[in-house]
């Protein structure tokens, strides 16, 4: 194998000038006296074992023993999310939650996002109405809005049954967020409740997660207590606590309700709760994760 030398006419007569190479002990010590100018580092560090845990949020009552016994309550400055099917129990941690938020002397605001809220059931749960911000979202038609040759009038919106009600939900997500933001902003409430419970998973997880960090940064160094009701957990790894409830039917009245309503019908008097911590990213060691406990109706107290 050869090599070839390769010449240009160009180059043919005209020397080639390298420059001098410096001494390598000068470029060594003025190194050193380079890096020695600059200012130390090590003042701005500080050691691991200086380094303080971050503290435990403070954790309240949830208003029920069983549940208070496996997530240690619900905690102060931080998010937490409850996930369940229909008839899981939701309303019921729901209404025990407020109940003992308000019994405590704190001013809490709910977040219906369906209007499902039964103010006679409520009151008979323990709830001091006074000190609850009742927020009702819902609405029988989202607002018209006109937008290039596109026009939306009641007559489109209720032609597709499933059309109408996704921009029904889309409506009442969007009055959702507003609300808490501006319930966030306005500080002073021991608990902000978000009752999405009725609104269809789909529709729920596009809430963008830019809104769960926001709300999350929001309440951080605050003593609220952000409960989230849905259906399937959604707001990721900005909870940092989350539970799902599942109920099973233990009794119902036996008697008929009355002569003149249905006979096949019957009211649900008690069943059981099923609670499974999924996550908590308060507590180091493993936490129990399930639990049961009853709930009764408020008629059959």
């Amino acid at each position: 194998m050869s090599a070839s030398p390769v010449f240009s006419s160009a180059a043919v007569g005209r020397p080639f000038i390298f420059p001098g190479r410096s001494s390598p002990r000068r470029s060594t010590v003025a190194l050193l006296a380079e890096l020695g100018a600059l200012p130390k580092l090590s003042a701005s560090l500080t050691s691991a074992s200086r380094l303080h845990v971050r503290p435990v949020p403070e954790m309240v009552s949830s208003g029920i023993r069983e549940l208070d016994a496996l997530t240690g309550g619900f905690p102060r400055g931080s998010l937490t999310e409850i996930c369940g099917n229909a008839s899981s129990g939701r309303t019921s941690i729901l209404l025990a939650a407020l109940a003992q938020a308000t019994h405590r002397g704190e001013v809490c605001a709910l977040v219906d996002a369906s209007d499902a809220l039964h103010p006679a059931s409520a009151a008979a749960a323990g709830i001091n109405l006074e000190r609850l911000l009742w927020i009702r979202c819902a609405s029988k038609n989202p607002p018209r809005r006109h937008g290039g040759t596109e026009k939306f009038n009641a007559k489109n919106l209720i032609s597709d049954a499933g059309s109408r009600e996704q921009k029904l939900s889309e409506f009442r997500l969007e009055q959702v967020l507003k609300v808490t933001d501006l319930l966030l902003q306005s500080n002073g409430f021991g608990m902000i409740v978000l009752d999405l419970s009725d609104i269809p998973a789909r529709g729920a997880r596009r809430i963008p997660l830019a809104s769960w960090f926001r709300f999350r940064r929001a309440i951080e160094h605050t003593p609220t207590v952000l409960l989230i009701l849905e259906q399937q957990p959604i707001a990721g790894s900005c909870s940092s606590v989350l539970i799902k409830v599942a109920g099973k039917k233990l009794s119902a009245l036996s008697s008929p309700l009355s002569a003149n309503q249905l006979g096949h019908a019957e009211l649900l008097d008690e069943f059981e709760i099923t609670a499974e911590l999924l996550r908590s990213r308060l507590d180091r060691k493993q936490p129990q994760s399930v639990t049961n406990f009853p709930t009764r109706a408020a008629w059959a107290s």
